[in-house]
Parts: C-alpha cells; sequence; structure tokens
C-alpha cells in the first residue's frame, strides 16, 4: 500500500511540482492551501506524513498548525517536514535540535530543495 502525504502549501505551482516529484517516487498525494482546511485534510485522510509551510495566511500560521497537529491524538505521531522560506523572507533561523521545544516538527528544511532531497527525506522520516 503506498504511503499517503499531505502537502500544505498556498504556492499551487510549487504544489504541483512536489505532487509529481512524490507521485513518481510512489507516494500518494492530497494538498491543502492553508492551515485550516490542511487539518481537516489531516484528519480525514490521515496521510504517513504532513509537508507544510510556514507563511500561508499569515507569517506564522504553519507554526500554528503544527502546534495543532502535535496536540490532537491522531496526528500528534504523523512526521511532519516544514519546508519553508521563512528563514529567507524574515531572517530567522531554525535548528531541529536547538529549537524542538519551539518547533514541534520533525524536519526544517529551506525553500527552493532539490527534488531528490525532499523524496530522500521524506523516505528517512516514513523508514521506507
Amino acid at each position: 500500500m503506498k504511503k499517503k502525504i499531505l502537502v500544505v502549501d498556498d504556492d499551487v505551482d510549487l504544489v504541483e511540482a512536489m505532487r509529481i516529484t512524490l507521485e513518481n517516487a510512489g507516494f500518494d498525494v492530497v494538498d491543502a492551501q492553508d492551515g485550516t482546511s490542511g487539518l481537516a485534510k489531516a484528519r480525514s485522510e490521515k496521510p504517513d506524513l504532513i509537508i507544510l509551510d510556514v507563511m500561508m495566511d499569515t507569517q506564522d500560521e504553519g507554526f500554528h498548525v503544527a502546534y495543532q497537529l502535535r496536540s490532537e491524538p491522531g496526528t500528534k505521531d504523523v512526521p511532519i517536514i516544514m519546508l519553508s522560506a521563512v528563514t529567507q523572507q524574515t531572517g530567522y533561523k531554525f535548528d531541529k535540535n536547538q529549537d524542538s521545544d519551539f518547533l514541534p516538527v520533525s524536519e526544517f528544511l529551506e525553500k527552493p530543495i532539490d527534488p531528490r532531497k525532499l523524496v530522500d527525506k521524506v523516505r528517512q522520516h516514513l523508514g521506507t
């Protein structure tokens, strides 16, 4: 059975590029363009992994979505890869090891990302 990836990002072109990359690597992909619909899809679709942007309707929406996902029994253990250009846009730098209390995600990656690296990171977090 294929692993399901939920991509939550408001950049529809990027979502389609990730969809093509991930589907070619053998994953099923569902998407949402904002945090509210992303939370709803996480609850209904039960993805194996979530790729989450930070800056959508607000500059920090992805952080709030990550906190909510971690607080719910059905999504608290789903790996989250936060993929964002927030460092480029704001100058904030995140380190998973140093910021784990603030940043409740499995991985933080900067946009743009090489498609091979994205697939490698997804496989790493899914153990495939």
